[in-house]
């Protein structure tokens, strides 16, 4: 994979450009203040806080930006392979949710592009460009599958994905979060996700368990504290009901 550039571009004036991609390369764009109008295969769009645009080898692109309406974005424009077999049957526009780390990605890559050749490190650039772009995969395939889904129970999902492993997690921190009492979030979400919040909490936080047991020398015991549970009574529990083994077992038989 190759970085053309790298950068977070802001304009609070009227602004127009035009970008024709090169043969094999790709420009990923994602507004992150504010919105602005982009012309994609001769159709307008209008993109706000969220929007995802990407350019595929030789279209034609247009943006602008009016006056009294600041915009500002990421961007990154990079070519290789390996990104055209990810990204050739992307949409040209998808709203995605703006998570922090996917926001910390771009920004590292931005970072270590700005540097003189000579600072630049090579291989940490091309397993920033990697992850990013894995994350904004991961962001394109969550958004297909959310297309049924309300937006406030996607929500509820992704707090519960950050949140759950916290010793303090409860229920109603759920509905807190989404302004919505603690009867109404339940029902929404079994609704949409065919599960309780509680069953979707300690899935992740199994997982989170099963990274642990793999990849750190950790006991079992700190392990399930680390990983949300009260308890390693609780922790052994849980894990033998979905896994039909104990967390000691199945660590030996890695």
């Amino acid at each position: 994979m190759r970085i053309g550039f790298c950068g977070y571009s802001y304009h609070n004036r009227t602004f127009q450009t035009l970008h024709r991609s090169r043969l094999s390369a790709y420009l990923f764009r994602l507004q992150v203040e504010g919105k602005a109008h982009v012309k994609i295969r001769n159709k307008y769009h209008t993109v706000q806080k969220g929007s995802l645009v990407i350019v595929k080898p030789h279209e034609e692109y247009e943006l602008f930006v009016s006056e009294n309406e600041p915009s500002g974005d990421f961007n990154v424009y990079c070519e290789g392979d390996w990104i055209n077999e990810k990204f050739s049957m992307a949409p040209s526009i998808t709203e995605i949710h703006m998570e922090d780390s996917l926001l910390e990605l771009w920004n590292q890559l931005i970072i270590e592009e700005r540097k003189p050749n000579k600072e630049k490190n090579s291989e940490l650039s091309y397993h920033l460009l990697s992850a990013l772009l894995l994350s904004l995969e991961r962001s394109l395939d969550r958004k297909g599958r959310d297309v049924h889904r309300p937006y406030i129970v996607t929500k509820m999902m992704r707090y519960i994905e950050v949140n759950a492993i916290k010793q303090d997690f409860q229920l109603k921190d759920v509905a807190e979060e989404c302004n919505l009492s603690v009867s109404r979030c339940a029902h929404l979400f079994k609704e949409h996700v065919q599960q309780t919040i509680i069953d979707y909490a300690q899935s992740i936080r199994l997982t989170a368990a099963i990274n642990q047991m793999k990849y750190t020398t950790m006991t079992l015991e700190n392990i399930a504290l680390n990983c949300g549970f009260s308890s390693y009574s609780y922790f052994h529990r849980v894990f033998k009901k979905h896994y039909q083994q104990s967390p000691r077992e199945y660590r030996l038989n890695m």
